[in-house]
């Protein structure tokens, strides 16, 4: 692929964002983009020459003071007034890998040309974007609706020259990086401070960024397990295709026959068993997992949608020769679909921490916690918790925050969707199965260990070659805490092609 994307010459979409991101590939506006963005500022320079009837966010204040009419003397003033005044965050940081995203995503929803930029507003967010001069954002101070407030807020007070910025691996101030880099500020004209502060980048940058490490997990997860239903002597009957064909849940099939592909050649799975059935946690991993898969793509569908749409408000119609106020910043598409990932993804790391307990209970000819003179030591015991305690906090984040509401902007914005509160702790929940992923991993390397001289398939073996160099097989007590970051690291540091990813 290219190194470089140009905005808008196509659709994003998932396998997009990944290829950008983990190319690192710098940005630019297409013709059509540029021709969409100039055309509409245009327009609205026009309509505001003879406008004397007051039109929201342009010639009017904001929210609550929607009815108070501004002088043309004082536009500028106006918009540059709500960015500052709105700049109002709380909170710990936002990644920046997200704080990115924010940018490229709010650069795509003004490209459209319905929005009243500038186009040198809309290349300068593309210059920070490319120079990774990433604002600092705070997670909290958005109610999801109205836009992403107070986090876009802080996205575009680097416009204006303000604000603080990641630059270089320091936090500095913005007009330290502009004097380097011989940049003016940004005088922001009519309509502009709406178009960025109204939208839902926040919530988006979040989803997105939570997808596709939800997409890796999934992999990871019905890997996981497979090396888990090998290590536990597990059966393989409930993985054929004839189960699955009469219940054809797309997500069902899919992870039924990665189960299948990854155990494909196991000297374990060809052995005569003992037992007639295994635990739901193993036998229903294809109907669990595969719910999860099904889930992701309902979710990627949604925030495809809308990160392909246009979220600020009032919307400039040139065409129609109309300037309309309405909706489009309102976040609840998302904040549910956000509620069902965090749904989604709480019960992978749930039925991950039920084969953690199957392993370790000294059942199928394991020893019990998985070592050798268990008594004298206690082996994984104690990872078993660490993972109980994750499912449980999983449990308290997945309550759904889009029921929630809460009257701002008094009263005149009196239904939010709360998703950003949704988003924020999505993330926090999806690391959180990343970190019981890692704990059953760990769990079945060493499970594993104990069915040699058999084997397992070449596949998973030479898998697990490469994930013992770091996290060997453990002999008697010792720290298990390393081990269990070193399975984390293992996870985060691998990259896996977006075909594998994305079915």
């Amino acid at each position: 692929m290219s190194a470089h994307y140009k905005i808008q010459s196509s659709k994003l979409e998932l396998s997009t964002i990944y290829d950008i991101i983990y190319n690192a590939k710098k940005i630019s506006l297409s013709d059509e983009a540029i021709t969409n963005i100039e055309n509409c500022r245009n327009y609205l320079d026009h309509k505001l020459k003879d406008q004397k009837e007051p039109i929201y966010g342009i010639n009017t204040g904001f929210g609550a003071l929607h009815n108070v009419k501004i002088n043309k003397q004082n536009l500028n003033k106006l918009q540059e007034n709500l960015v500052m005044s709105h700049a109002c965050g709380m909170g710990d940081l936002v990644p920046l890998h997200v704080v990115k995203l924010m940018l490229l995503l709010k650069i795509q929803s003004l490209s459209y040309g319905y929005s009243g930029v500038h186009l040198r507003t809309v290349n300068r967010l593309v210059d920070l974007y490319n120079n990774d001069i990433l604002p600092v954002i705070y997670t909290k101070g958005s109610l999801g609706a109205s836009g992403d407030l107070a986090p876009l807020a802080h996205l575009a007070l680097p416009l204006l020259g303000k604000g603080k910025v990641h630059y270089k691996g320091e936090i500095t101030e913005t007009q330290n990086v502009y004097k380097q880099l011989n940049w003016e500020s940004i005088m922001l004209d009519s309509k502009e401070g709406l178009a960025l502060l109204n939208g839902t980048q926040f919530m988006s940058a979040y989803g997105i960024a939570s997808l596709l490490e939800s997409y890796k997990l999934a992999y990871l997860a019905d890997l996981t397990a497979a090396i888990s239903l090998d290590a536990f002597n597990g059966r393989l009957e409930p993985f054929d295709p004839l189960v699955h064909f009469i219940r054809p849940h797309n997500g069902q099939i899919k992870v039924a026959e990665r189960i299948m592909r990854f155990l494909e050649g196991s000297e374990i799975a060809k052995t005569k068993k003992k037992h007639v059935q295994d635990p739901y946690s193993f036998r229903c991993v294809p109907q669990v997992h595969g719910a999860t898969l099904d889930t992701l793509n309902h979710v990627a569908n949604v925030f495809i949608t809308e990160i392909n749409a246009v979220t600020d408000n009032p919307n400039i119609f040139e065409s129609a020769d109309k300037i309309i106020s309405g909706g489009n910043f309102h976040g609840q598409p998302l904040a549910i679909t956000l509620d069902f990932l965090k749904i989604a993804m709480a019960e992978l790391g749930n039925i991950s921490e039920r084969r953690v307990f199957q392993l370790v209970s000294g059942n199928r000819e394991l020893p019990l916690f998985l070592v050798k003179n268990p008594g004298l030591n206690s082996g994984f015991m104690i990872p078993q918790y660490t993972a109980a305690s994750i499912v449980s906090a999983n449990k308290q984040l997945a309550t759904p925050a889009s029921i929630d509401s809460i009257v701002s902007s008094n009263g005149q914005e009196d239904h939010v969707s709360m998703g950003a509160n949704a988003a924020t702790q999505v993330y926090e929940l999806i690391n959180n199965v990343k970190d019981i992923v890692a704990i059953e991993l760990c769990n079945a390397s060493q499970a594993l260990y104990f069915r040699q001289p058999l084997r397992s398939s070449d596949f998973v073996e030479s898998f697990l070659d490469v994930y013992r160099e770091d996290i060997p097989i453990l002999k008697e007590d010792s720290v298990l805490h390393d081990h269990l970051e070193k399975s984390l690291a293992f996870i985060d540091n691998m990259t896996l092609d977006a075909d594998l990813l994305f079915i």
